[in-house]
């Protein structure tokens, strides 16, 4: 009996001990690229066409972005990156495909505590992030539409700034419906109040009100594609769900032909292509 007590005892301090080092140490799991090893010189190169710009927050963080200006009566792509990568990658993925032809401005910030940006991250300050970058593109790009755009944690934040803001639609890839249902997969024996950055996109996305096209990898080892399934049946009839094969990463993009041309529809005969705009 005392052997079983021991075990119990020492089996249940292991546990505390894990739950304790969970609590202390999450929003490094969350964030890992704000918690990497940090260089402000580190793959910072401007790719062609954008700027290097800083957007301030309104609780006095600064951002490091990248801009690039519509082409006049177009839109821009407000983008998010996912947790553990940075602006350079999305401004590039952008600036490349039918987007350019589009006519597309684009804005992609380093979230605060990420290279090149100020603070330390959080639910309630990346979505502080992704408000002030949606004003710095309607304050650089007065009236132009804006398209929202995120990868992975990216979506989140995404569908955060499309609840409390005026949109074209959004395009999410490899998204989760909530941080709580992608933690208890991962962790199923922590307790669910340990958590505090939950990211209930499942409960945001269904207030946006505009279209979403959601896209996802069948072989995705870091979000299950039952998890986007389950955000698209949140999003309700305005939102396409796409799975397709590939990973976490490998998808980015894979739709981009369809999803470019179908936004850019609901601005109207004011932004052509680049090839009917040469013609006339």
């Amino acid at each position: 009996m005392r052997l079983v007590t021991r075990i119990l005892s020492a089996a249940a301090a292991l546990y505390a001990l894990a739950v304790g080092a969970l609590a202390f140490y999450q929003r490094n799991l969350i964030y890992p690229g704000a918690f990497a090893l940090r260089s402000d010189r580190i793959d910072r190169a401007v790719p062609p066409g954008y700027a290097a710009i800083t957007v301030t927050t309104r609780d006095g963080e600064r951002l490091h972005a990248l801009w690039r200006a519509p082409r006049p009566g177009c839109g821009v792509v407000l983008t998010f990156h996912g947790n553990a990568s940075r602006p350079e990658a999305h401004a590039s993925r952008f600036a490349a495909g039918p987007w350019p032809a589009g006519g597309w401005g684009v804005l992609a910030i380093a979230y605060r505590g990420y290279t090149g940006s100020s603070g330390s991250p959080s639910e309630d300050g990346l979505i502080a992030d992704g408000i002030a970058a949606y004003l710095e593109a309607a304050s650089r790009a007065p009236g132009a539409p804006i398209l929202l755009h995120g990868h992975s944690l990216g979506a989140a934040v995404a569908a955060a700034v499309a609840e409390r803001t005026a949109h074209l639609g959004l395009y999410l890839e490899s998204p989760f419906d909530s941080l709580q249902a992608l933690a208890r997969l991962r962790y199923p024996l922590a307790p669910n109040w340990l958590l505090r950055d939950t990211y209930r996109t499942d409960l945001r996305i269904a207030r946006t009100g505009e279209p979403v096209l959601i896209v996802h990898g069948l072989s995705d080892p870091v979000v299950p594609v039952k998890l986007a399934r389950r955000l698209a049946v949140a999003a309700g009839s305005e939102a396409r769900f796409e799975a397709l094969a590939g990973d976490h990463v490998s998808i980015l993009g894979q739709r981009d032909q369809e999803a470019e041309p179908f936004f850019r529809s609901r601005i109207g005969e004011g932004c052509p292509p680049t090839a009917q705009v040469l013609a006339r």
